[in-house]
């Protein structure tokens, strides 16, 4: 298309094969959107095109995503607010027309599979913070492996209990994004093992953190969650022809510093008579067999 449509704190460029969407920096642009600044969308990673009025003498122009093609709106899984949509332009009124002639350039150029899940993530994720602060722990993400470190002051004893957790992403098939705006906001992981999320009780849950006021904020846990779910997509492994996965090869030894410093973690929690004589002692076993 080669144009530019300027909206209220949103500026779309369309290109032949995309359109980049960049974001204002400015105090009433909503943080998650300041946050992300610049997202370059595919015109094949987009579902359909929604033109309705909006609030206040505006209208909004919106591009739907195709289900699987965006980390980010799969994390979301519809529960953003309309303000801190990224796929939505917002336009005074008297420009309708404009948006009309854009939404329809836009349609023009989907492509036939736009009613159909993608089979591959097409937009990447945003960059993300490599750790964020929950209610009841740190959640910090390298790459490759999930590590959830427990507050004293947030957590429960049943996380105390299990101890700080470490998932690679090669052993996760999802992750639960429930927004902080809400009752019950958290981050689940879900393991291979089929592990069902149970509702209410992520504060039980040692693979899951908890939210509250002020903690696990959207502009933060939410693109930590999308980056998170890319890893875990891409780290899927493909089943071959006979669609029997091969056996497991030895797995990789863990880090025997992380080891030692978990260690001292389960002699604190012992210490302060969190943990009997019997599970300081199980657990260290356990850690000590990854060695």
């Amino acid at each position: 298309m080669g144009d530019v449509l300027a909206g209220f704190h949103t500026v779309w460029e369309f290109d032949t094969d995309s359109v980049l969407i960049r974001f204002e920096r400015g105090i009433r642009t909503p943080k998650l959107l300041q946050v992300l600044g610049e997202r370059r969308i595919p015109y094949e990673a987009l579902a359909a095109v929604e033109l309705a009025p909006g609030k206040r003498g505006t209208v909004a122009l919106r591009a739907v995503p195709r289900r699987g093609a965006d980390p980010l709106m799969d994390a979301a899984d519809g529960q953003l607010k309309d303000g801190c949509d990224p796929y939505r332009l917002v336009l005074p009124a008297e420009r309708e027309v404009l948006a009309e002639y854009y939404a329809d350039e836009l349609r023009s150029v989907l492509g036939p599979a736009a009613g159909e899940p993608a089979d591959r993530y097409l937009v990447s994720a945003p960059e993300s913070p490599r750790s964020f602060k929950a209610y009841d722990g740190k959640a910090s993400f390298d790459g490759s492996r999930v590590t959830f470190r427990w507050f004293w002051t947030g957590a429960s004893s049943a996380k105390w209990k299990a101890g700080d957790q470490s998932f690679p992403v090669t052993e996760l098939t999802d992750v639960e994004w429930r927004s902080p705006d809400v009752f019950d906001g958290h981050l689940r992981l879900v393991d291979r093992r089929g592990c069902a999320p149970r509702p209410g009780e992520a504060d039980q849950d040692p693979a899951a953190v908890v939210f509250g006021l002020g903690y696990g904020l959207v502009h933060e846990s939410l693109p930590f969650a999308a980056a998170v779910l890319e890893a875990v997509r891409s780290a899927a492994p493909a089943l071959p022809a006979d669609g029997v996965r091969p056996a497991h090869s030895e797995p990789a030894r863990s880090d025997p510093a992380d080891i030692a410093d978990r260690i001292r973690h389960l002699g604190s929690l012992h210490e302060a008579g969190l943990l009997t004589d019997e599970e300081f002692s199980a657990k260290k076993a356990e850690l000590l067999a990854e060695l």
